[in-house]
């Protein structure tokens, strides 16, 4: 299975959906190129979210699991020592740009699904790295008329598990960290340097303050021997070193734990600053499992599967809390680490693409004979 794993990646590592400036459109001939390699009785249900956001769903049968792979990736950046769209294969590993994040994971779904005839289905979507989600959004709110639903209800009601490839070296992980992307605009009075208010009032000043306070405040907020992670992405603002900053940008992020609110981390690190400020939340996702329940369902499914697991969450987000949060338990299963992804030369080992595939072909025929 691996040359045809490989084949596969090979072909999507080349298409180029870097995100951003994500520019993708339904005619892409790479949309034809999954639903060919998925094999053959699948019905695919294309769809345009804006904004080069696109999806496709693939279908075969009637399956209860649905499998979520988003195809974009971050920019290749610096360091790279060989063309990011080109797959290296050497040394065990499988490189270029979204091998492990997460293009990898999509190569064995197709290699799975190929090699068997049972129901399956695939959600393939292409703008998780863009802190929108508007693609798996839109699957959960229109869904996809289905032929055992006679009340009309959108197809992803009919699915009773979601398995979402993510980076877990193949382990299944059923908790994870929320995640809260926020912009910022400090404002300031504009003025000459010289004046002593400049301390106080310059917003490049506000924000340099705001920003020492959330990193302490984070240091504090310890759960389960945890803070929160809080990163700043950007910062800019002012003219020039001999005018009082007016204005000044920032974004950044922070990853609630498991069980713990976007919205209170937002207001506990939002609250630190009563200078004038601007916040904008450009994206909240919520930590997985949404409920005791879910994640005990999700526990379950992994123990009838008989997948390796990791039983602690991961620092990272992903989608499978988006579809927790409308009711469907979701765990994340997918080939390499997160250490491999967004970096130069990114890879994933052979050995668990191939395990992947096979696991991912294991879940898809218990599914379709009900072995659950």
């Amino acid at each position: 299975m691996k040359d045809g794993i490989l084949a596969h990646l090979a072909r999507l590592v080349a298409w180029d959906t870097q995100n951003p400036p994500r520019a993708l459109t339904t005619d892409a001939p790479e949309l034809a190129y999954l639903q060919e390699a998925a094999g053959p009785g699948f019905r695919a249900t294309f769809r345009d979210h804006g904004e080069g956001r696109i999806s496709l769903l693939l279908i075969r049968g009637a399956p209860e699991v649905l499998f979520n792979c988003h195809l974009d990736t971050v920019p290749a950046g610096e360091g790279w020592t060989h063309p990011p769209l080109e797959l290296v294969v050497e040394g065990g590993r499988a490189q270029g740009l979204g091998a492990c994040d997460v293009k990898g994971a999509a190569a064995a779904l197709l290699a799975a699904a190929s090699a068997s005839d049972a129901p399956a289905a695939l959600l393939f979507t292409t703008d998780e790295e863009g802190s929108a989600s508007r693609c798996v959004e839109g699957f959960l709110e229109e869904g996809e008329p289905d032929p055992r639903d006679d009340g009309g209800r959108g197809g992803h009601q009919n699915f009773r598990q979601v398995v979402v490839a993510e980076p877990t070296e193949c382990r299944a992980v059923w908790a994870h960290r929320g995640y809260l992307s926020v912009r910022g605009q400090f404002l300031g009075t504009a003025g000459h340097s010289s004046d002593p208010r400049a301390l106080e009032e310059s917003a490049n000043h506000r924000m340099g303050r705001w920003v020492a306070a959330a990193v302490e405040r984070c240091r504090t907020l310890v759960r389960d021997g945890r803070p929160p992670c809080f990163n700043v992405g950007r910062m800019d603002g002012g003219e020039k070193n001999n005018v009082i900053a007016s204005r000044a940008r920032i974004t950044w992020s922070a990853r609630p734990g498991p069980g713990d609110s976007t919205e209170g981390l937002l207001e506990e690190l939002t609250s630190l600053c009563s200078d004038p400020v601007e916040w904008t939340v450009t994206f909240a996702g919520p930590s997985l499992p949404h409920s005791r329940a879910q994640g005990d369902a999700a526990r379950s499914f992994a123990g009838r599967m008989d997948l390796p697991v990791r039983p602690e969450p991961v620092d990272f987000w992903t989608e499978a809390s988006l579809f927790a949060q409308t009711g469907i338990p979701a765990l994340v299963l997918g080939p390499g680490s997160i250490e491999q992804a967004h970096a130069p030369d990114e890879w994933v080992a052979l050995d668990q693409l191939e395990e992947a595939a096979r696991m991912y072909r294991a879940i898809m025929e218990a599914d379709g004979g009900r072995g659950r």
